[in-house]
């Protein structure tokens, strides 16, 4: 990987924390993210407001947890860290303490398969990992195994971690789960929201499947939709 492709992904870094503000998913210094590169990761700042932060504010940290930069790394490189190690389907670790995903956070709450998009992130529903404190081994622990099978989860007390290939996939898939708890938490002032069947979910999880090859939806069973004929 040449420098220039660590310039483009420390600009993407920048560029994906602003955003993160700009649509509510963050506020202020909270939240982090990170992107893989060989043998390590790039790593946002710890404490450094994201409208002041530059590409040469970013960090690199290889798996060792060695780095080197102007700053330290986010507090909560060991989640990053582990997380990239663990799972070569990931390449970006985006985390955020969103309003409504914390809401439930709070609560030690996981978000059932009320609704479909819930397969979005990876099963049938988004695990709430036990509370440990902010940049510590066993909180990095606790996501792992909140992640296993899964594309995101809550964090006690704390708020939600989502992963994915790229940022802009990582950033889609952080304003799912916050808009999932978001109308699961207006769903509870009406009572617990029935779940959708184990049959339910597998039909939905198909289809995700095989929109991601291309293939449109056959939600009535009828099939793909022909082809138009060029003419």
């Amino acid at each position: 990987m040449t420098r220039d492709h660590h310039t483009i992904l420390r600009q993407g870094i920048v560029e994906t924390c602003r955003e993160m503000n700009r649509t509510g998913l963050n506020q202020g210094t909270s939240g982090n993210l990170s992107h893989r590169i060989p043998g390590g990761m790039l790593i946002t700042p710890t404490s450094l407001p994201y409208e002041q932060m530059t590409t040469d504010d970013i960090v690199a940290m290889d798996f060792s947890a060695e780095y080197e930069g102007n700053h330290r790394p986010s507090s909560e490189w060991r989640f990053h860290r582990d997380i990239l190690k663990a799972r070569d389907d990931v390449n970006v670790v985006l985390h955020t303490h969103s309003t409504f995903s914390t809401i439930l956070a709070v609560h030690e709450r996981a978000i059932p398969c009320f609704h479909y998009m819930v397969a979005v992130a990876g099963g049938n529903d988004i695990r709430c990992a036990p509370y440990a404190c902010f940049g510590t081994q066993a909180l990095s622990d606790h996501a792992l195994a909140a992640l296993d099978g899964r594309k995101a989860c809550l964090l006690g007390h704390h708020g939600l971690i989502v992963t994915g290939p790229t940022f802009e996939k990582a950033l889609w898939l952080a304003v799912e789960v916050e808009t999932l708890a978001k109308m699961y938490v207006h769903a509870l002032a009406i009572g617990e929201p029935p779940r959708l069947t184990e049959a339910d979910m597998a039909q939905v999880h198909e289809q995700i499947r095989r929109m991601g090859y291309g293939q449109a939806p056959d939600l009535d069973g009828v099939g793909d939709l022909p082809r138009l004929k060029s003419v």
